[in-house]
């Protein structure tokens, strides 16, 4: 918050990562703040609370009645890596089944000096029956918490429906989404519902809903409290479009921005996620419209000071704004990280991947290509450094999800094949998120025939355009992309010469017969 110091993270010998603090533009070297060994538990993400303070997220997998299950905790500790405390519970007496989330923090509480607005899966302990809960049987609830001593007070009260919780960046829960009545199952239903609250009243409204059969779907992303309105997303002409509906009980509601060729995706905040800022959105490269002209005026400021690398996301900021973390990439830079002095001063401070310094990296192109029914299908095409796209042994690289999509920019995996010789192809076949509803059709999975048919098209026009060697063609993918290159394999046989399947679905009962443990079983089945 001083604008003195960032927290990092980095990796240590073999799996471990290493959490460091460093005083920017200090001769002395970084302090080590925490590490994890990595042959279980990995530190996800430190931030700070106060100067001295900081709050990390660490995951691991364990097995459970036979099933291996991830999990999240959340910690408080100095910066010196001393006075760690758990902010979150595992199980206890009363509840001995793994407790999976470690909790989310809703509000940083700028200005609080190490308060947060905390939703916590909290139960009593074994012998402490009455001590503050945040998890019960009478569902989730919201706490402000001091991360030095623990102490904390209620905020908002247990809700058996609810599933998570929106602040204003000022310590006041104005959205909550709620999942339905559970029942004896304990299963989710498809179906999301928002309430909002406004700032006079402690009375739920309805606000709106979500789910793949709803035409009138919302999804809430931020509230602010100076308009004393919601940023929502809602369908426009079948895509994404960002819309500010107010929460002073009227629900007025207006188009803030729309794209006639993609979804919108985000919005784009400061200040510790409590201001949002601007907008995002992906058409060949991501592209940010900043509603905040202080932040309209620094990214052209930034693009002129490092023109090679125009992928510039703000990070967070000191206390009185002066100060903010800046990343900036390109598709063939992994990025490197800046303090920006408003008062124009740029400070170098990290490299994203410093063992890159000094290797050729490939340059990214945009392409498209035709379906088999003439739809144009983009794609992102990745040639080795240095070698003409002629006659060149090719890997296909669709991605996961389905429900996802590539972008422009810096792909460890596309610059490795690259590095070895490979012409890469990703595409966004029809599937993919990002381009409306008619693109993304029933999703990847119903639609299987007319996404792996995008996929193979990509194939054979690499080797129609005389890039691709069509007897040295390969499919790779991960997840929905390795259930992807196995179905291209099945359809096709003759036109890989390898398949490589990372993870795959492989099996759609016993995909089905997996999510049976948990509860969102009838929602994958």
């Amino acid at each position: 918050p001083d604008g003195r110091h960032v927290v990092y993270l980095q990796p240590g010998a073999g799996r471990s990562i290493v959490v460091y603090a460093s005083e920017v533009g200090a001769q002395a070297a970084p302090r080590v703040v925490i590490r994890s060994a990595g042959n279980n538990e990995r530190v996800r993400s430190c931030n700070f609370v106060a100067n001295d303070r900081l709050i990390c997220r660490i995951s691991g997998i364990v097995e459970v009645d036979g099933v291996l299950a991830s999990f999240s905790r959340l910690v408080s500790l100095d910066t010196n890596g001393q006075d760690l405390k758990l902010l979150s519970q595992t199980s206890s007496y009363y509840d001995a089944r793994l407790r999976q989330s470690g909790g989310a923090i809703l509000d940083w509480l700028p200005g609080a000096d190490g308060e947060i607005l905390m939703a916590r899966d909290l139960i009593p302990e074994a012998g402490r029956i009455g001590t503050l809960v945040a998890r019960t049987a009478d569902g989730l609830a919201v706490d402000r918490v001091n991360v030095r001593t623990l102490a904390s007070r209620r905020v908002e009260p247990p809700n058996p429906n609810a599933f998570y919780y929106i602040s204003d960046g000022r310590g006041n829960i104005r959205i909550m989404a709620t999942v339905g009545q559970r029942g004896p199952s304990e299963q989710l239903r498809a179906q999301t519902d928002y309430y909002y609250r406004t700032s006079a009243s402690r009375d739920w409204r309805p606000l709106g809903s979500a789910g793949n059969q709803l035409p009138d779907s919302i999804i809430p992303l931020a509230v602010d409290p100076t308009l004393d309105a919601a940023y929502v997303l809602k369908r426009l002409n079948g895509r994404l479009a960002l819309y500010r509906v107010k929460l002073d009980g009227s629900m007025a509601t207006e188009l803030v921005y729309a794209n006639d060729r993609v979804d919108v995706d985000d919005v784009v905040r400061s200040s510790r996620g409590s201001r949002v800022i601007g907008v995002s959105y992906v058409e060949e490269q991501r592209r940010i419209v900043y509603f905040d002209p202080a932040y309209a005026a620094m990214a052209r400021s930034l693009a002129r000071a490092i023109p090679n690398l125009p992928l510039v996301d703000f990070g967070s900021a000191s206390a009185d704004g002066n100060q903010i973390l800046v990343h900036a990439g390109s598709d063939s830079d992994p990025g490197r990280y800046y303090v920006f002095d408003r008062g124009h001063a740029l400070n170098a401070i990290l490299i994203d991947r410093p063992e890159l310094e000094g290797v050729a990296l490939a340059t990214v192109r945009t392409v498209t290509y035709p379906a088999a029914d003439g739809a144009g299908i983009p794609a992102y095409l990745t040639l080795p450094p240095g070698r003409e796209g002629r006659n060149l042994p090719a890997v296909i690289l669709p991605h996961g999800g389905p429900s996802a999509r590539d972008e422009w920019g810096f792909d460890w995996l596309a610059q490795y094949l690259a590095n070895l010789g490979y012409a890469v192809l990703q595409p966004n076949y029809r599937g993919s998120a990002g381009y409306g509803d008619q693109w993304l059709q029933q999703n990847g999975f119903r639609s299987w025939r007319t996404s792996i048919g995008d996929i193979t098209a990509g194939a054979r026009w690499l080797a129609a355009q005389g890039i691709a060697n069509p007897d040295r063609m390969a499919i790779l993918g991960w997840s929905y992309g390795g259930y992807a290159a196995l179905q291209a394999g099945a359809t096709e046989p003759a036109l890989f010469k390898a398949i490589v399947a990372i993870a795959p679905v492989t099996d759609l009962q016993q995909a089905k017969d997996d999510a049976a443990h948990y509860t969102n079983a009838r929602n994958v089945a």
